[in-house]
Parts: C-alpha cells; structure tokens; sequence
C-alpha cells in the first residue's frame, strides 16, 4: 500500500501576499508554510498562470508519497507531474470534489527548500 504523509493545505488568494516566495517555473507566489507550524500555504497565482483553473481557484491538500508514478494511477489527474524546482515532482488529481496535490521528493526536503524555522532535527 502506497504510504502518503501530510505536508500542507493550499489556498488559493488573488490578494497579493506579503513576504511570498516566488515560483519562476509555476508562476505563483506563496506564503504561510514555512512561518507557521500549521502547514498552510497560501498562493497568488500571475495572470499568465498556465496552470488549470481548478488549482488556481480550489484549496488542497498535500501528501508526500513514496512512488508519484503509483499514486497517481488510475486516478482523475488535473495536473501531470511537473518539477516547481529541483528535489520535488508533484502532480494533482482529484478525488470526487477534492483537490488532492501528490509531492515526490529526491533528497531531503530541508535541502530542497533550506529554511532555518521549519525543519527541525
């Protein structure tokens, strides 16, 4: 059986969100999962956002799984798997009418994304 871990909920805003970090490769900005131990994300997405609407318009939540491939099968994908950055491939599906967003990540998420307050060892 496919192992999945909780890792956050993501909001979508069309406010503009102070203090964001920004993804290049998804156009969006996003704030809130690293200065709060509640694992929530909010995110303004750039009006020249290719992403599909739903994800752009609908919260979710994340799992990081073991094997992106498998979790994904045979499941409604609104997103295929895609890289944001280097160490972590993601993909969404939905489940009836929920937004589920899958993370595979390559190495250790600490080094993926270093941030001093978050990932404590």
């Amino acid at each position: 059986m496919q192992r999945m871990t909780f890792h956050h909920i993501g909001i979508p805003t069309s406010e503009q969100l102070p203090d964001s970090d920004y993804s290049e490769a998804l156009k969006f900005h996003a704030s809130g999962y690293f200065e709060s131990p509640y694992a929530i994300e909010w995110m303004h997405f750039d009006d020249d956002n290719a992403l599909p609407d739903i994800i752009k318009r609908i919260p979710h939540v994340a799992f990081v799984v073991d094997d992106l491939e498998a979790a994904i099968e045979g499941k409604n994908i609104v997103l295929a798997p895609e890289s944001p950055c280097d160490g972590v491939t993601v993909a969404f599906i939905l489940d009836g009418r929920n937004l589920i967003e899958l993370m595979h990540f390559d190495k250790p998420e600490q080094d993926v994304w270093p941030h001093p307050d978050k990932f404590m060892i």
